[in-house]
């Protein structure tokens, strides 16, 4: 049962919130089911009962203003906040409902993630997962502001108002085909893809930084066929032929167990092994759903250190 049903979240603060994630009033009315004049109303309602304009209007466009700022971040703090006293409630009533919300980089998501989650709803059916895709230190900010109970990102540092409750050294390596000149070594160097094609991690990624401190005098040596932000693309275009790429073996698992692709670990003394981080909200009890997946998230971590 939503917030808003229960009589915890008000029609005027669930307008205001639909139409910053919405952007407009006609995309968050036609969001809650109203007319557009309706979230208007209850938008002039709410500026006017708190006595200053909430948004900036500029040729049709909305901004916050610095009081709507102020408003989202404490509004969505508390609905963070509500949304655990409900699951805490439900604990008690033995229901072992609610929610639990995970924000993990997109490496994690294509086999670590729902691997556990196949166990956890063995136990706890009823509990909803929300899962969203992002970068590292976006994930870790989502749980510092309370709008994820859970983070696992890469390298980034956990920020202040989060713990960790685990993590894991990964080495990295090329990723080639079974029929590269290659695939049988026990380790490889950058330098050895010299006049090959490789398909890179862009600078938005925390492993683009990692490679481009160890990448070889000579860069141009490597023929760049593509970059991208996406470690599901970059396994891809390897496995179609289009290059190599260089990752940890997170993320691409069922290529690695059915042999469509090998793992050669990279020998270069600038490469540290990059670090997998599971973090939580500090000082925050989560209800026995989210605890028994953040326990499972723990184990599962802890198990892929030093691979």
């Amino acid at each position: 049962m939503t917030l808003h049903r229960l009589g915890l979240i008000s029609t005027r603060l669930e307008a205001f919130q639909a139409v910053v994630r919405f952007g407009s009033i006609r995309r968050a009315a036609a969001a809650l089911g109203v007319a557009p004049s309706a979230v208007s109303r209850t938008l002039r309602q709410l500026e006017e009962g708190i006595g200053t304009p909430l948004f900036e209007r500029a040729r049709q466009r909305l901004k916050l203003t610095s009081a709507g700022e102020i408003l989202v971040y404490h509004a969505g703090a508390s609905q963070a906040e509500l949304e655990k006293a409900c699951a805490f409630i439900d604990d008690l009533a033995g229901l072992r409902r609610g929610s639990v919300t995970v924000a993990a980089v997109e490496s994690v998501t294509r086999g670590l993630v729902p691997e556990v989650l196949s166990r956890f709803w063995a136990r706890h059916p009823d509990v909803e997962v929300r899962l969203a895709v992002t970068g590292s230190a976006q994930a870790f900010e989502a749980v510092a502001r309370g709008e994820a109970d859970l983070a696992i990102g890469f390298d980034a540092r956990p920020p202040k108002g989060t713990v960790r409750l685990a993590s894991a050294a990964l080495r990295l390596g090329a990723l080639v085909r079974p029929d590269h000149r290659l695939a049988r070594r026990k380790s490889v160097r950058l330098a050895d893809f010299a006049g090959e094609r490789v398909i890179l991690a862009d600078a938005s990624l925390t492993l683009g930084a990692s490679l481009e401190a160890a990448m070889p005098a000579d860069a141009t040596a490597l023929r760049t066929a593509a970059m991208t932000n996406s470690i599901h693309l970059m396994s891809d275009l390897a496995l179609r032929g289009h290059g190599v790429t260089f990752q940890t073996r997170v993320g691409v698992e069922r290529e690695l167990a059915d042999g469509a692709l090998v793992f050669v670990p990279l020998a270069d003394r600038q490469l540290a092994p990059r670090r997998l981080i599971l973090v939580a909200r500090a000082k925050a009890h989560l209800p026995a759903g989210p605890a028994v997946l953040a326990n499972l998230l723990t184990a599962a971590v802890q198990a892929l250190d030093g691979h």
